[in-house]
């Protein structure tokens, strides 16, 4: 007999060798590698090879492939155009998704489910999507375009297409092991949706397209957004208790506190506390992190809950002079690196996803009236 699961919890859909998310033991895994080594021995270039290709690169495919997504970042000029005349207040993520849908438009290739083709398909939609976050960011600043550049990786690229100026080399390694950070997490809402969309042999840029849609919302990739929302509504140190105290007695959420499968720490939350740490140290700024201690301190008093990965990078992000409603499109950046290999994947021993649904309805009504004689 099939089992009800509510939004499928405890259901395992698929096999994977991307990623291990232990909400148990609070171990986050990517290929076999642990993510605090990845954090203390790579770049985001080396963890897109290594999701990508099932292992870490040596020098030589290193630089190759570094070269290679460097080369993929322009995008067609349509696409630019729809960025300059997109509406200044658009959310960025809006943007973000019609964009990526776009660039399908200009590939002319067909749709055929080619395993080199869609590898080409998919680095491409990594290099670009950072591109097409600066850019309409800039545009709708009334701020010239900065033109490509390839001899900066992809954390420092997107801050200097951010700011039109070369960053600093703390600032990269910030955003790089943000982005490691992000890259893949087992089966979460929008890896979900791109492996659906992709299961029915639709074209990477619709998965890719959908992933960014779920990614999206609230309860998933806006989370970080909602953290420095929540920080500016405080205000300052000594309202914290009161504010937190006051969410809890009407039982409203905290966000970035808590996890859907971590029931311990989540693995990422102390590479992105100490970052914050040290960031706000060196801007002579040290609220935010120290109204964001006091907060985790009172909900794990209280409810027992850590806070989670979005709950740090926040303050990173803001930290880096990073626009707030720029935090979920970067969340995309990285995770366009799990989303593209899930997909290849699902497209390796593909099989289209049917759940079943529990019916709750009734099984039988009365004769069917003439309309003109119904309630």
């Amino acid at each position: 007999m099939a089992v009800a699961a509510k939004g499928l919890e405890g259901i395992i859909a698929n096999e994977s060798s991307l990623s291990l998310v232990d909400g148990a033991e609070g171990i986050l895994i990517y290929r076999g590698y642990h993510i605090d080594d990845l954090v203390a021995h790579t770049t985001f270039e080396e963890v897109m090879f290594l999701l990508h290709r099932g292992k870490l690169p040596n020098r030589a495919e290193f630089d190759a492939f570094k070269a290679d997504l460097a080369a993929k970042r322009e995008v067609p000029e349509q696409v630019i155009a729809f960025l300059k005349s997109a509406p200044k207040d658009a959310g960025p993520m809006d943007v973000l998704r019609t964009a990526v849908s776009m660039l399908g438009l200009f590939d002319t290739r067909g749709e055929n489910q080619n395993r080199d083709l869609n590898e080409e398909r998919a680095l491409s939609i990594c290099a670009r999507i950072p591109l097409i976050v600066a850019y309409f960011h800039r545009a709708r600043n009334g701020l010239d375009l900065p033109p490509v550049r390839t001899d900066l990786s992809e954390a420092a690229h997107f801050l200097y297409l951010i700011t039109g100026e070369k960053p600093t080399p703390e600032a990269t390694r910030t955003l790089d092991v943000a982005y490691i950070l992000h890259a893949d997490h087992g089966m979460n809402a929008s890896t979900f949706s791109a492996r659906v969309t992709i299961a029915t042999l639709s074209d990477i840029y619709s998965a890719i397209t959908s992933a960014i849609g779920t990614l999206k919302g609230p309860l998933h990739g806006g989370a970080n957004e909602g953290v420095i929302h929540m920080l500016e509504e405080i205000g300052d140190e000594d309202k914290v208790d009161a504010y937190v105290a006051g969410k809890l007695e009407r039982k409203e959420k905290i966000m970035g506190i808590g996890h859907r499968v971590y029931k311990v720490l989540d693995p990422r939350a102390p590479h992105l506390r100490k970052m914050a740490v040290e960031l706000t140290k060196q801007l002579g700024e040290p609220k935010w992190i120290k109204m964001s201690e006091r907060i985790a301190e009172i909900m794990f008093e209280k409810k027992g809950l850590n806070a989670n990965v979005d709950f740090y990078s926040a303050t990173v992000y803001y930290s880096l002079g990073i626009p707030t409603d720029l935090f979920t499109p970067i969340f995309a950046i990285s995770r366009a690196a799990g989303w593209t290999a899930q997909v290849l994947e699902q497209l390796d021993d593909n099989r289209l996803y049917r759940p079943l649904t529990d019916y709750t309805g009734p099984m039988e009504q009365p004769p069917i009236k003439p309309i003109d004689e119904r309630d």
